[in-house]
């Protein structure tokens, strides 16, 4: 994202946190506050007007909440991110958003560092996956799930020995460093297993394939 700043387009029913999000990422470098929406349909408006990198995403809205707008902005947009912004970390809304296709969650107490941060991550293509709490969220809420999705078990088979591996370590929370340090492979091609996992398997990112992982069972909830 060098040169030009990130994009960021702030959605939420509360004035103050859309006010108090705006003047904190306004204020950090190479980040710049777009538009605001008061609720998920004045945000897929948005989105189509504005093209944002980032969406700071509400989830309990009036009209159309942060769940479906999500799915909504992930259908049509492919290069706006949606970084949900939830006020309880085992939130089940925050978990249905993900599959919804969110790239990820922040607290609303977040810092302005921890925004910042959140905001540069999801922009460049990865996923909020790393904190511990994301994969407690899908772990305790994929556990809801009695039985394995028929879809998703189809799907595993077509992926190879490696690419399942890959898949399993991306949803115990591995950086494309770790994995190939795991692995004793290069990050480049980890980086290509990755893509072909996400393609193969039809998902938006890393969060979607985490969430399916759990899903599927290939990784056993603790």
């Amino acid at each position: 994202m060098t040169g030009q700043p990130i994009r960021v387009l702030i959605v939420d029913d509360q004035m103050m946190v859309r006010e108090g999000f705006s003047v904190l990422l306004n204020a950090m470098p190479g980040i710049e506050v777009v538009g605001e929406a008061v609720n998920g349909r004045e945000a897929v408006d948005k989105v189509a007007e504005l093209g944002p990198d980032v969406v700071l995403m509400d989830i309990r809205m009036p009209e159309l909440n942060g769940i479906e707008a999500t799915r909504e902005i992930v259908a049509a947009h492919a290069d706006s991110k949606v970084l949900v912004l939830t006020t309880f970390d085992l939130d089940e809304y925050v978990y249905q958003a993900l599959r919804a296709g969110a790239s990820g969650f922040l607290l609303k107490d977040a810092s302005a560092r921890q925004l910042a941060e959140g905001v540069r991550v999801v922009a460049a293509g990865e996923a909020l996956l790393a904190p511990t709490v994301t994969r407690r969220l899908i772990t305790e809420f994929s556990k809801l799930s009695q039985s394995p999705r028929v879809p998703a078990l189809v799907q595993i088979g077509d992926l190879t020995e490696r690419e399942t591996e890959v898949l399993v370590l991306i949803a115990q929370g591995l950086s494309n460093a770790e994995i190939a340090t795991r692995l004793v492979v290069a990050e480049s091609t980890i980086k290509t297993h990755v893509s072909r996992v996400l393609v193969k398997l039809g998902l938006r990112d890393r969060t979607q394939a985490a969430v399916f992982a759990y899903e599927a069972r290939l990784v056993t909830p603790s």
